[in-house]
């Protein structure tokens, strides 16, 4: 595990991915976020919808760790490597901070295509289940 400087305002967001705690991240989420996944190119407007894929990312991911950020309050790059099955990926998280210090913008950016297409299939497969995406 990297030993990375997290500002006091990104903490409890940081915490809350790197612990696969959805009821953490669900407190640092404003109630307008809108969530940017690299599998689909489309807003996802709301905490709750989010949360969903969110969720099911965490599930996914494996050794998912952070190793470098960037701050230009209140804007951050958290820059992420992980497992999806075997594949490798490496990505960015974008977040944007409101005035209260909740997430309102959260993007992520992700490589290689391989593997975003593999998550691309097990979330749609995981979202048809569950009636979320049509």
């Amino acid at each position: 595990m990297n030993d990375l400087t997290i500002a006091p305002e990104l903490a409890p967001l940081h915490t809350a991915l790197v612990g696969k705690d959805v009821d953490a991240l669900r407190a640092c989420l404003a109630d307008d976020v809108i969530f940017r996944p690299p599998t689909y190119w489309k807003d996802w407007e709301g905490p709750e919808i989010a949360l969903t894929i969110l969720g099911h990312v965490m599930e996914l991911f494996e050794d998912f760790h952070y190793k470098r950020i960037w701050n230009d309050h209140p804007n951050y790059a958290l820059e992420f490597k992980c497992k999806v099955g075997d594949l490798d990926a490496e990505g960015v998280d974008l977040i944007t901070l409101d005035a209260d210090g909740k997430v309102s913008e959260f993007t992520v950016v992700m490589r290689p295509i391989k593997t975003v297409e593999a998550l691309r299939q097990h979330m749609l497969e995981r979202f048809q289940k569950a009636a979320v995406v049509g």
